[in-house]
C-alpha cells in the first residue's frame, strides 16, 4: 500500500502505530522490517514539532541544513520501503484492553495486536475565548466527523500546518466558503499543498490572522480576529480549529492509561504502559528529552520490545544490520 491510502476496514495490523513523527516512523521502519505488518496513522508531515521545524542540522548521518519535514519524510519513505503502512487521519478515540486494540479515526476503524501512542507533545492548555463554551455547538476539531453537518454554510480554520489545510479543504466540499485564519505569515505546508489552497475558489487565506474570540450563544455565529492590523468579525457558522501548544496529546485515550506530572504517559524500560500490548514513544513521555534523535531511540527500543512480544521470546532479539 502507498503512503496515504486507507487500508481495510477489516485487517488487523500486528502493529498501529498512532503519530508518523520520528517516534512513530522510526518504531514502523523496525517493526515493518522485522516481517510485522505494521500501520502509521498519522495527521499530516507538519502536524507534529519536528515536521514545523525550518532547519535541522545536528541528525546523525544526515548532512544539514534540511527541514524537519524532509527528515520525517525520509524516515517514512525508508519505513514504507520495508512494507509499513501510512494513512492519513486523526485518531479520536482507542480500546486500548480490547483484543485486538480498536483505533477509532475520521476516515476510518484499525485494528492491532500492538498499538504504539507517538502522538507527541503539541496539544494546548489556552484556548481561544469562547472554544471550551461552544464545543459541539459549532466548534469542532475534525472535519471529516463533522463537515457535513455545515453543508451550503460558511466555516472558519484556524491553524496553519498539514492538518489544518487539508481539513479545510476538505471541508470545501460542503461549505459555501472557507476561511482559513493562519497564525503566521506563511502556512507551514508543502508548497504544492498551499498552491492547492491559495488556488481553490471556495477558500480564502488569511496570513498572519490573531484569532481573539469565537461568537454566539447557544451555537457559533461567528469569529473575531486581527487582519493586518484591522480587527475584523467574520458571521460563520462552524469554527475547526487546529492550533498547536506544548503538552502531551492524549486525549483520545480518555483516561485509559495513568498519567505523571504534565500529564506525559508512564512506561517501563521497554516503553510498554501498564496496559500489555500497548507502548508510549517520544515527546508524550514525561523523562523524554526532547531531540528527534532520542525520539527515533525510543522506537527502536520499543519496536524490539515489541518484537519479542510478538514472537513471544522472554529475551530481546538484538538487530546489528
Amino acid at each position: 500500500m502507498e503512503i496515504g491510502l486507507f487500508p481495510r476496514p477489516s485487517e488487523v495490523y500486528d502493529v498501529v502505530i498512532i503519530g508518523g513523527g520520528p517516534a512513530g516512523a522510526t518504531t514502523a521502519l523496525y517493526t515493518a522490517r522485522a516481517g510485522f505488518r505494521t500501520l502509521v496513522v498519522d495527521k499530516g508531515l507538519t502536524a507534529g514539532a519536528l515536521g514545523m521545524a525550518s532547519k535541522i542540522v545536528n541528525y546523525p548521518g544526515i548532512p544539514g541544513p534540511l527541514s524537519g519535514a524532509e527528515l520525517v519524510r525520509r524516515i517514512r519513505d525508508q519505513a514504507a520501503s520495508f512494507g509499513a503502512q501510512f494513512t492519513t487521519d486523526k485518531v479520536l478515540r482507542v480500546d486500548l484492553r480490547s483484543e485486538p486494540k480498536q483505533v477509532w479515526g475520521g476516515r476510518g476503524t484499525y485494528q492491532g495486536r500492538v498499538v504504539v501512542i507517538a502522538t507527541g507533545a503539541m496539544g494546548r492548555t489556552r484556548h481561544i475565548p469562547g472554544e471550551e463554551r461552544l464545543l459541539g455547538r459549532g466548534v469542532s476539531y475534525c472535519a471529516t466527523c463533522d463537515g457535513p453537518f455545515f453543508g451550503g454554510k460558511e466555516v472558519a480554520v484556524v491553524g496553519n500546518n498539514d492538518e489544518a489545510v487539508e481539513e479545510a479543504l476538505t471541508l470545501t466540499r460542503f461549505a459555501a466558503r472557507v476561511h482559513l485564519l493562519s497564525p503566521t505569515a506563511k502556512l507551514a505546508v508543502s508548497p504544492e499543498l498551499a498552491s492547492e489552497a491559495s488556488d481553490h475558489p471556495g477558500m480564502t487565506i488569511y496570513n498572519a490572522a490573531k484569532v481573539r474570540e469565537i461568537l454566539g450563544e447557544q451555537h457559533v455565529e461567528g469569529v473575531r480576529f486581527v487582519f493586518q492590523g484591522e480587527e475584523r468579525t467574520l458571521p460563520v457558522a462552524g469554527v475547526f480549529v487546529y492550533l498547536q501548544g506544548n503538552v502531551p496529546v492524549i486525549d483520545f485515550l480518555q483516561d485509559q492509561l495513568p498519567t505523571g506530572e504534565g500529564g506525559c504517559l508512564l512506561v517501563d524500560e521497554n516503553f510498554q504502559t501498564p496496559i500489555p500490548g500497548v507502548f508510549a514513544v517520544g515527546d508524550v513521555l514525561c523523562r523524554h528529552l526532547k531531540q528527534a534523535v532520542v525520539a527515533a531511540a525510543d522506537g527502536v527500543i520499543a519496536a524490539m520490545a515489541i518484537d519479542r512480544l510478538l514472537r513471544g521470546r522472554k529475551k530481546l532479539r538484538p538487530d546489528w544490520s
